[in-house]
């Protein structure tokens, strides 16, 4: 008998166009980015279909194998500091910079749909490996920050919305784009960045255009350390300070920052995250001395909205791994797909990823849209919930494949460890239900906001409209001296409102009666796949038509 003849094994999961087969995110594109710019359009089309290429595949696989490698010093003895990457790497920076996915939105005009267009640009890109965007993230989020120094903004912005990639180190002038980093958190504070001990001595008639500071002190975790810039908190004598801390000086000299190390981490292999010593480092400063968490809260805002669409990304590249190996591989005499169970727990991954999509989408559209209230509120809400529903998610698709999901070279065992990264980043859980916990009580129009928002979806179900008005009396409830110890359940009672509200207006009628029925009746189980048997057997061909279309 011939031993290695091989049968019933799942074709590679490549040459498809990861947006065209995505329903619900083709349709957000359709409504919100389509109306406005066309060929904005179209250029998410030509992006999808290179992520679901064999050459993006094999990027991705190359710059997560080969991490980057810390060089401190030459062969000679010169300080170097310098991170070395596998060149696939810079391929998929490429990519990522040249589809429009770092500050290009800030450059256009409020309700151009430009943010809509590089979210979903964001969600597909991310399918293909998720380290790289780490960078483009937050390239992306600085602009708002920088906007509290115009004179800042003014050098540095043109180069963070380029198109073009340029990853060697010197003087900003010089170069066709640029790339921002940060480092706020330091070892003996973590997220209370109010802790920091770096110092900033005022330092007027530097090699820097603004106001100069020294800078001096020890960062626990800077990302992307071959960045051009980075933005830094520091203790000033006014009180926490934001300061914008170029790589290279404006005369070509290296800025004293020393690597000190690379981070061994579970996921996100390819992101070069570091600690970072600063020697009286020149930096200028970004708003005014004592505001510093002020300045860049508008970058953290953007960040999480970045956490939410990378943890949506991750989602549906595990639903799609799943769904595929199901429509290809047999067992007990039939494929997977057709088998009752199979489909009950495909159609239940496949509501949670449509309904993390069509937020994520709808919060970068309040962000073009202005409405800056509703994505206050609703952006911490999605970055805590979606962020945290992603590891259990992946964790069942990956069961979907057995023993072939949790060997490396199919990919979801890289997605399993990048799973719970967005909840950790920009505010564990914690930090943002507590957050959340304050913009309800101290920002009350933002959930007035979200109130307006719920108040479309009235009238579709009872139990629906039940959840709304106790999302609508959660102000009070905020309120109450013991608050904090129920800031999860807040949490998850508006952030699941509000999914169900907006799958009643943008996705079909079956979709988001499921969602209601398990979600907010609460007629599901503790894990995937409990769906009603009657509701996941009627739903699921809609969903798992819409989950992978051909």
């Amino acid at each position: 008998m011939r031993t290695h003849d091989v049968s019933n094994q799942v074709p590679p999961l490549e040459g498809h166009d990861v947006l065209a087969c995505d329903t619900a995110l083709s349709e957000a594109v359709e409504r919100w980015v389509q109306p406005h710019n066309a060929d904005a359009a179209a250029s998410l089309s030509e992006l999808g279909r290179s992520a679901g290429s064999a050459e993006a595949r094999h990027w991705a696989d190359q710059a997560d194998r080969v991490t980057p490698v810390l060089r401190t010093h030459s062969p000679t003895g010169e300080r170097l500091d310098e991170v070395e990457y596998h060149p696939a790497y810079h391929r998929l920076m490429e990519s990522a910079v040249g589809a429009g996915l770092t500050a290009e939105p800030w450059t256009r005009p409020s309700g151009s749909g430009a943010h809509a267009r590089r979210a979903a640009g964001f969600v597909v890109w991310s399918q293909v490996e998720a380290g790289h965007l780490c960078p483009v993230s937050m390239t992306y989020s600085a602009a708002p920050a920088l906007a509290g120094a115009p004179d800042v903004a003014a050098g540095w912005l043109p180069g963070l919305a380029s198109r073009s990639y340029d990853p060697v180190l010197r003087p900003r002038s010089t170069k066709a784009g640029l790339t921002l980093g940060m480092g706020m958190t330091e070892k003996q504070g973590g997220s209370d960045v109010r802790a920091n001990t770096t110092r900033a001595v005022a330092t007027p008639g530097g090699p820097l255009e603004g106001e100069t500071y020294r800078l001096t002190g020890h960062k626990w975790f800077c990302s992307a350390p071959m960045s051009d810039g980075f933005l830094v908190l520091a203790q000033a004598p006014g009180g926490l300070t934001c300061f914008l801390l170029p790589r290279v000086l404006d005369d070509g000299t290296r800025n004293e920052l020393r690597l000190q190390r690379l981070k061994d981490k579970l996921g996100n292999r390819s992101n070069a995250s570091s600690e970072i010593e600063l020697d009286e480092a020149w930096a200028v400063r970004v708003g005014d001395e004592g505001r510093g968490v002020r300045t860049i809260i508008d970058m953290v805002a953007s960040t999480r909205l970045d956490c939410v669409l990378g943890s949506t990304a991750t989602m549906r590249a595990a639903l799609v791994r799943a769904v595929h190996h199901a429509r290809h591989r047999s067992a007990f005499g039939a494929r997977l797909v057709d088998q009752p169970l199979m489909r009950a727990v495909l159609a239940d991954l496949a509501l949670e990823s449509e309904a993390a999509t069509v937020l994520a989408m709808r919060l970068a559209h309040a962000v073009d849209s202005g409405e800056h209230e509703l994505a206050r509120l609703g952006v911490a809400l999605g970055k805590s919930w979606v962020c945290k529903r992603t590891p259990a998610m992946v964790a069942e698709a990956l069961e979907c494949l057995g023993g072939n999901g949790y060997v490396e070279e199919n990919g979801l065992a890289r997605l399993y460890r990048e799973a719970p990264l967005n909840s950790i980043w920009e505010g564990s859980g914690n930090v943002n239900a507590l957050d959340v916990l304050r913009a309800v009580t101290r920002q009350p129009e933002s959930l007035a906001a979200l109130g307006k928002e719920l108040a479309l979806a009235r009238g579709h179900d009872r139990a629906l409209d039940a959840a709304i008005d106790r999302c609508e009396a959660a102000g009070a409830a905020a309120l109450a001296e013991d608050a904090p110890w129920g800031a999860r359940r807040l949490v998850e009672l508006l952030a699941v409102t509000l999914q169900a509200a907006l799958l009643v207006r943008y996705s079909p009628g079956p979709v988001a009666d499921a969602f209601i029925a398990s979600r907010v009746r609460g007629e599901h189980g503790a894990v995937f796949g409990t769906l009603e048997p009657a509701v996941a057997q009627s739903v699921s061909p809609v969903l798992l038509e819409r989950a992978l279309r051909d």
